[in-house]
Protein backbone atom coordinates (compact mmCIF):
# COMPACT_ATOMS: atom_id res chain seq x y z
CA UNK A 1 0.00 0.00 0.00
CA UNK A 2 1.39 3.47 -0.98
CA UNK A 3 2.80 5.38 2.14
CA UNK A 4 3.54 2.18 4.02
CA UNK A 5 7.43 1.13 4.74
CA UNK A 6 7.29 -0.79 2.09
CA UNK A 7 6.05 0.86 -0.62
CA UNK A 8 6.99 4.66 0.88
CA UNK A 9 5.20 8.33 -0.66
CA UNK A 10 8.55 9.21 -2.99
CA UNK A 11 9.05 13.03 -2.94
CA UNK A 12 11.98 14.35 -4.94
CA UNK A 13 13.48 17.81 -5.00
CA UNK A 14 15.33 19.33 -7.75
CA UNK A 15 18.81 20.33 -7.39
CA UNK A 16 18.75 24.28 -7.57
CA UNK A 17 21.39 24.33 -5.10
CA UNK A 18 23.92 22.22 -3.51
CA UNK A 19 22.37 18.45 -3.38
CA UNK A 20 23.60 17.87 0.15
CA UNK A 21 21.55 20.98 1.69
CA UNK A 22 18.60 20.06 -0.61
CA UNK A 23 19.01 16.60 0.74
CA UNK A 24 18.88 17.59 4.81
CA UNK A 25 15.95 19.83 4.24
CA UNK A 26 13.83 17.50 2.29
CA UNK A 27 14.59 14.81 4.79
CA UNK A 28 13.53 17.29 7.84
CA UNK A 29 10.32 17.50 5.57
CA UNK A 30 9.68 14.25 5.53
CA UNK A 31 9.98 13.64 9.04
CA UNK A 32 7.30 16.08 9.60
CA UNK A 33 5.39 14.97 7.15
CA UNK A 34 5.57 11.37 8.49
CA UNK A 35 5.02 12.37 12.12
CA UNK A 36 1.90 14.41 11.12
CA UNK A 37 0.47 11.58 8.71
CA UNK A 38 1.74 8.64 10.23
CA UNK A 39 2.31 8.11 5.79
CA UNK A 40 6.20 7.22 5.12
CA UNK A 41 8.11 9.19 2.98
CA UNK A 42 11.40 8.65 1.02
CA UNK A 43 13.18 11.88 -0.02
CA UNK A 44 15.16 11.69 -3.58
CA UNK A 45 17.04 14.60 -5.50
CA UNK A 46 18.18 13.57 -9.21
CA UNK A 47 21.04 15.36 -10.82
CA UNK A 48 18.64 17.22 -13.21
CA UNK A 49 15.30 18.98 -13.71
CA UNK A 50 14.55 16.84 -16.14
CA UNK A 51 15.02 13.51 -13.88
CA UNK A 52 12.47 14.73 -11.61
CA UNK A 53 9.94 15.47 -14.42
CA UNK A 54 10.71 12.06 -16.02
CA UNK A 55 10.31 10.35 -12.41
CA UNK A 56 6.58 12.12 -11.93
CA UNK A 57 5.87 10.15 -15.79
CA UNK A 58 7.31 6.92 -13.89
CA UNK A 59 5.38 7.17 -11.33
CA UNK A 60 9.01 7.36 -9.85
CA UNK A 61 8.08 10.78 -7.98
CA UNK A 62 4.28 10.72 -5.96
CA UNK A 63 5.37 14.55 -5.10
CA UNK A 64 7.79 16.69 -6.07
CA UNK A 65 9.16 20.56 -5.48
CA UNK A 66 9.42 21.66 -9.24
CA UNK A 67 10.00 25.16 -10.36
CA UNK A 68 7.83 26.90 -12.54
CA UNK A 69 9.22 26.07 -15.95
CA UNK A 70 9.99 22.21 -14.98
CA UNK A 71 5.99 22.11 -14.16
CA UNK A 72 5.06 23.09 -17.41
CA UNK A 73 6.45 20.51 -18.96
CA UNK A 74 5.52 17.89 -16.38
CA UNK A 75 1.62 19.14 -17.06
CA UNK A 76 2.11 18.49 -20.80
CA UNK A 77 4.11 15.45 -20.50
CA UNK A 78 2.36 13.49 -17.60
CA UNK A 79 -0.66 15.58 -16.71
CA UNK A 80 1.22 16.46 -13.12
CA UNK A 81 -1.01 18.30 -10.92
CA UNK A 82 0.06 21.47 -9.05
CA UNK A 83 -1.18 21.85 -5.56
CA UNK A 84 0.55 24.71 -4.04
CA UNK A 85 3.02 27.32 -5.15
CA UNK A 86 5.84 29.40 -2.65
CA UNK A 87 5.50 32.85 -1.43
CA UNK A 88 8.59 34.51 -0.55
CA UNK A 89 8.87 37.59 0.20
CA UNK A 90 4.76 38.35 0.53
CA UNK A 91 4.78 37.28 -3.10
CA UNK A 92 3.47 34.01 -5.15
CA UNK A 93 6.34 35.34 -8.29
CA UNK A 94 9.31 36.73 -9.18
CA UNK A 95 11.40 37.19 -12.34
CA UNK A 96 14.91 36.55 -14.02
CA UNK A 97 17.85 39.19 -13.74
CA UNK A 98 20.69 39.63 -15.84
CA UNK A 99 23.82 40.34 -14.33
CA UNK A 100 27.16 41.62 -15.27
CA UNK A 101 30.81 42.65 -13.39
CA UNK A 102 29.96 46.09 -12.02
CA UNK A 103 33.50 47.15 -14.11
CA UNK A 104 32.37 45.70 -17.63
CA UNK A 105 30.61 48.36 -20.28
CA UNK A 106 27.87 45.97 -19.98
CA UNK A 107 24.26 47.96 -19.11
CA UNK A 108 21.55 47.12 -20.78
CA UNK A 109 20.46 43.95 -22.54
CA UNK A 110 21.66 45.48 -25.97
CA UNK A 111 25.29 44.93 -24.72
CA UNK A 112 24.74 41.37 -24.23
CA UNK A 113 25.24 41.14 -28.34
CA UNK A 114 28.27 38.87 -28.69
CA UNK A 115 29.27 38.07 -25.13
CA UNK A 116 29.28 35.27 -23.83
CA UNK A 117 26.30 34.21 -20.90
CA UNK A 118 26.14 31.82 -18.16
CA UNK A 119 22.49 30.45 -17.99
CA UNK A 120 21.87 28.41 -15.30
CA UNK A 121 19.53 24.99 -16.32
CA UNK A 122 18.21 24.43 -19.24
CA UNK A 123 15.06 23.62 -17.60
CA UNK A 124 15.26 26.87 -15.26
CA UNK A 125 12.68 29.94 -15.79
CA UNK A 126 14.25 32.81 -14.46
CA UNK A 127 17.55 31.73 -15.19
CA UNK A 128 17.41 31.01 -19.17
CA UNK A 129 13.92 30.12 -20.54
CA UNK A 130 12.61 33.73 -19.93
CA UNK A 131 15.87 35.64 -21.03
CA UNK A 132 17.01 33.84 -23.89
CA UNK A 133 13.64 34.41 -24.73
CA UNK A 134 13.66 37.91 -24.37
CA UNK A 135 17.00 38.16 -26.17
CA UNK A 136 15.57 36.14 -29.21
CA UNK A 137 12.60 38.46 -29.22
CA UNK A 138 14.79 41.42 -29.44
CA UNK A 139 17.48 39.87 -32.15
CA UNK A 140 20.17 40.37 -29.81
CA UNK A 141 22.73 37.16 -30.28
CA UNK A 142 25.20 36.00 -27.24
CA UNK A 143 28.63 34.47 -28.78
CA UNK A 144 28.33 31.33 -26.84
CA UNK A 145 26.44 30.42 -23.92
CA UNK A 146 26.71 27.51 -21.19
CA UNK A 147 24.76 25.84 -18.32
CA UNK A 148 26.21 26.80 -14.93
CA UNK A 149 24.39 24.45 -12.95
CA UNK A 150 22.60 26.51 -10.48
CA UNK A 151 21.81 29.98 -9.57
CA UNK A 152 24.75 30.67 -7.15
CA UNK A 153 27.00 28.81 -9.85
CA UNK A 154 25.73 31.85 -12.85
CA UNK A 155 26.55 34.65 -10.71
CA UNK A 156 29.39 32.96 -9.91
CA UNK A 157 30.73 32.63 -13.40
CA UNK A 158 30.26 36.56 -13.96
CA UNK A 159 32.15 37.44 -10.95
CA UNK A 160 35.08 35.19 -11.52
CA UNK A 161 34.53 36.07 -15.13
CA UNK A 162 34.31 32.80 -16.90
CA UNK A 163 31.07 34.74 -18.21
CA UNK A 164 30.49 38.10 -18.85
CA UNK A 165 26.52 37.79 -18.16
CA UNK A 166 24.53 35.86 -16.11
CA UNK A 167 21.12 34.72 -15.14
CA UNK A 168 19.42 34.12 -12.18
CA UNK A 169 16.40 34.59 -10.08
CA UNK A 170 15.07 38.42 -8.63
CA UNK A 171 13.42 38.61 -5.81
CA UNK A 172 12.62 41.95 -3.95
CA UNK A 173 14.73 43.26 -1.31
CA UNK A 174 14.05 42.01 2.14
CA UNK A 175 12.12 44.60 4.68
CA UNK A 176 15.71 46.19 5.68
CA UNK A 177 16.48 46.83 2.09
CA UNK A 178 19.04 43.65 1.66
CA UNK A 179 19.07 42.64 -1.85
CA UNK A 180 17.88 38.75 -1.83
CA UNK A 181 18.28 38.04 -5.61
CA UNK A 182 20.68 35.23 -6.04
CA UNK A 183 24.14 37.00 -5.52
CA UNK A 184 22.84 36.64 -1.85
CA UNK A 185 23.53 33.24 -2.38
CA UNK A 186 27.25 33.88 -2.19
CA UNK A 187 27.53 36.86 0.57
CA UNK A 188 29.29 34.43 2.80
CA UNK A 189 31.61 33.06 0.58
CA UNK A 190 32.31 36.58 -1.56
CA UNK A 191 31.36 39.24 0.83
CA UNK A 192 31.96 41.91 -2.03
CA UNK A 193 29.82 40.01 -4.50
CA UNK A 194 26.95 42.67 -4.69
CA UNK A 195 30.08 45.40 -5.23
CA UNK A 196 31.38 43.13 -8.18
CA UNK A 197 28.29 41.79 -9.65
CA UNK A 198 25.32 44.39 -10.84
CA UNK A 199 22.24 43.90 -12.17
CA UNK A 200 21.51 44.94 -15.72
CA UNK A 201 18.21 43.87 -16.44
CA UNK A 202 15.03 41.86 -15.82
CA UNK A 203 12.87 39.62 -17.26
CA UNK A 204 8.66 39.34 -17.08
CA UNK A 205 7.31 38.09 -13.71
CA UNK A 206 7.54 34.88 -13.32
CA UNK A 207 4.37 32.61 -11.23
CA UNK A 208 6.96 31.02 -8.33
CA UNK A 209 7.78 27.44 -8.40
CA UNK A 210 5.50 24.96 -7.21
CA UNK A 211 4.77 21.31 -5.31
CA UNK A 212 3.10 18.73 -7.84
CA UNK A 213 1.95 15.46 -7.94
CA UNK A 214 1.94 12.80 -10.17
CA UNK A 215 -1.36 11.75 -11.68
CA UNK A 216 -3.80 9.20 -10.65
CA UNK A 217 -2.32 9.74 -6.53
CA UNK A 218 -4.87 8.76 -4.76
CA UNK A 219 -6.71 11.85 -3.85
CA UNK A 220 -7.13 11.21 -0.20
CA UNK A 221 -3.14 10.56 -0.06
CA UNK A 222 -2.85 13.91 -2.14
CA UNK A 223 -5.09 16.10 0.66
CA UNK A 224 -3.66 14.97 3.25
CA UNK A 225 -0.09 15.52 1.79
CA UNK A 226 -1.29 19.03 0.38
CA UNK A 227 -2.60 19.95 4.32
CA UNK A 228 0.10 18.87 6.26
CA UNK A 229 2.90 20.95 4.09
CA UNK A 230 0.11 23.94 4.35
CA UNK A 231 0.38 23.89 7.94
CA UNK A 232 4.20 22.85 7.88
CA UNK A 233 4.71 26.18 6.17
CA UNK A 234 3.10 28.00 8.68
CA UNK A 235 5.15 26.49 12.17
CA UNK A 236 8.19 27.81 13.10
CA UNK A 237 10.64 24.53 12.50
CA UNK A 238 8.86 24.28 8.67
CA UNK A 239 9.61 28.34 8.03
CA UNK A 240 12.93 27.51 9.14
CA UNK A 241 13.62 24.94 6.97
CA UNK A 242 11.42 26.09 4.13
CA UNK A 243 13.75 28.88 4.00
CA UNK A 244 17.10 27.09 3.93
CA UNK A 245 15.24 24.90 1.18
CA UNK A 246 14.20 26.68 -1.65
CA UNK A 247 14.15 30.53 0.03
CA UNK A 248 10.92 29.59 0.66
CA UNK A 249 8.95 32.12 3.32
CA UNK A 250 5.44 29.96 2.73
CA UNK A 251 3.25 27.81 0.78
CA UNK A 252 -0.35 28.94 -1.12
CA UNK A 253 -2.78 27.04 -2.84
CA UNK A 254 -2.62 26.63 -6.25
CA UNK A 255 -3.71 24.97 -9.52
CA UNK A 256 -2.79 24.71 -13.23
CA UNK A 257 -4.54 28.31 -14.25
CA UNK A 258 -1.97 30.03 -12.20
CA UNK A 259 0.60 29.03 -14.61
CA UNK A 260 -1.38 29.69 -17.86
CA UNK A 261 0.39 33.00 -18.10
CA UNK A 262 3.63 31.10 -19.13
CA UNK A 263 2.60 29.03 -21.42
CA UNK A 264 1.30 32.38 -23.23
CA UNK A 265 4.69 33.36 -23.24
CA UNK A 266 6.37 30.93 -24.34
CA UNK A 267 3.85 30.67 -27.26
CA UNK A 268 4.39 33.77 -28.23
CA UNK A 269 8.33 32.87 -28.47
CA UNK A 270 7.49 30.08 -30.87
CA UNK A 271 8.64 27.90 -27.91
CA UNK A 272 7.71 24.35 -27.22
CA UNK A 273 8.38 23.04 -23.46
CA UNK A 274 9.48 20.15 -24.50
CA UNK A 275 12.02 21.25 -27.29
CA UNK A 276 13.65 23.59 -24.74
CA UNK A 277 14.47 20.40 -22.50
CA UNK A 278 16.45 18.68 -25.41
Amino acid sequence: KLGSKQNPIKMYFVPSLEAGKVVSSGEAIANYLEKETRLHFKVAVPTSYAAVIEALGTYQADVAWLPTYAYILAKQKYDAQVRLMTVRNGLTKYRGQFVARSDSKINSLQDIEGKIIAYTDAASTSGYIYPSAILKQRGITPKDYFFAGGHPQAILAVYSGRADVGCSYWSPPDAKGKPMDAREKLLETYPDVFEKVKIVDYTDWIPNDTVTFRKNLPPELEGIIVQALYRYAQSAEGKKVLKALYDIDGLEYASDKDYEIVRTTLKTMNMDPAELLK
